[in-house]
């Protein structure tokens, strides 16, 4: 190549990468120039990413923990986990969000979900009746549990569960995360007119996906993700907390020291934290 040739390609590649982030930045100017929604977050729902390269308080990406509440086995859904097969996700809504009845009858696994998986708007909802119910199923599962270890204390089996769920009865309550996907569609304004309150929903982008377990004996529709689950923490906003909120390891933690986060939803539903505070466990 002679010297001409490699300047132009030079000037190219430059002018290229000079457009990609310009389209980038513009994407990002527009996404902010408008808020749909504000959630007021906290270390229950703001986490590390699991097995994150950043374990100093240089790391700055913050993973979303959302839910789906399983109406068959409440107390199970205690955790930080994600996706999963939500009562209300059923055939209709599942016609409602493009899927064929075909599409339904042929997913048999993982893989499958994963071909057919598509993008749809995804309700996400704070502190609401899904996690209500969810305290109340572990509480009513460890009251259970109580009364059965009283009428044979020396059962080894009965402590042991007996334990176990007043243990995760109170992590439901103090730890887990109160953010849980309840609803999808296609149509934004439709969602936002029946979920007006835009302190407590919040609507995002996420993929939805035909799939049947092997226990199960037709495919049911699955919240797989969301679209944009991390969120990038402002160094300056960052400088705000107490040091330890960034010694936690990962997701699965549950002892972050306690703190408060505006994340704001704009025009193109993409995530930002706009204020953070320590805060009052």
């Amino acid at each position: 190549m002679n010297p001409c040739s490699r300047m132009h390609t030079l000037v190219a590649g430059a002018a290229l990468i000079l457009l990609t982030n310009a389209v980038a930045l513009g994407g990002v100017a527009w996404n902010r120039a408008g808020i749909d929604s504000t959630l007021t977050l906290s270390q229950r729902e703001l986490r590390r990413p699991y097995l994150s390269a950043d374990r100093d308080a240089s790391g700055v990406m913050l993973a979303l923990q959302w839910r789906v509440r399983s109406k068959t086995d409440d107390y199970a859904a205690f955790g930080y986990g994600r996706g999963g097969a939500p009562e209300w996700l059923d055939d209709a809504k599942m016609q409602r969000l493009g899927f064929a009845p075909a599409a339904n009858d042929a997913a048999d696994g993982w893989r499958s979900a994963r071909e057919s998986s598509r993008e749809v708007l995804l309700v996400l909802e704070l502190a609401g009746p899904s996690h209500d119910a969810v305290v109340e199923a572990m509480r009513r599962a460890s009251a259970d549990a109580a009364a059965r270890l009283a009428a044979d204390p020396d059962n080894k089996e009965l402590q042991n569960r007996a334990k176990q769920l007043n243990e995760r009865s109170g992590q439901e309550e103090r730890d887990a995360s109160r953010l849980f996907v309840v609803d999808a569609g296609l149509d934004r304004a439709e969602l936002r007119a029946a979920y007006p309150d835009r302190s407590r929903h919040a609507i995002v982008r996420g993929q939805v996906a035909p799939w049947r377990g092997p226990k199960e004996d037709r495919a049911k529709g699955y919240v797989r993700d969301l679209s944009i689950d991390t969120i990038a923490m402002p160094s300056a906003l960052r400088a705000r907390l107490a040091p330890g909120v960034w010694n936690v390891p990962d997701a699965y933690s549950t002892d972050s020291p306690p703190f408060e986060a505006t994340v704001a939803f704009g025009r193109r539903l993409e995530p930002w934290i706009t204020e953070v505070a320590n805060g009052v466990r």
